[in-house]
């Protein structure tokens, strides 16, 4: 692995931790209740598609590709993988499922500006 891959990794796991114990920490104080969608998994889907996402950039600007194309379809891809994991919030009646929208789509926004912010820092230095 590159120098910037490891330093963009150390950095969104830090990122991660903190929101995650953030929003684990809200959820504790002001909910109840059991959610179809556990905490644990929104965040590991979002740190796996953010990383994943880095590293395909990061490895095809080496190539010469043209990045915004490759961005957009890579962001289009998580959005599609994004419905299919929301797939039981859809298919289910859920008794909190405004909750469980927000607990997904907040994070995911949030992963989503780290991401473009580390991409514009990345390109601005090569």
């Amino acid at each position: 692995m590159s120098r910037s891959i490891i330093a963009f990794l150390i950095k969104l796991v830090v990122f991660s931790l903190l929101l995650w114990a953030t929003h684990n920490y809200i959820l504790e104080q002001f909910f109840e209740g059991d959610l179809q969608i556990p905490l644990w998994l929104i965040y590991a889907f979002n740190f796996v598609m953010v990383f994943l996402v880095f590293s395909a950039l990061r490895y095809y600007s080496d190539k010469g590709k043209d990045m915004l194309k490759l961005f957009l379809s890579f962001t289009g891809l998580k959005m599609v993988l994004a419905i299919v994991l929301l797939l039981p919030l859809f298919l289910k009646k859920s008794e909190h499922a405004q909750l469980e929208v927000f607990n997904f789509f907040i994070p995911y926004f949030l992963f989503l500006t780290f991401e473009i912010f580390s991409l514009n820092n990345f390109l601005q230095k090569s």
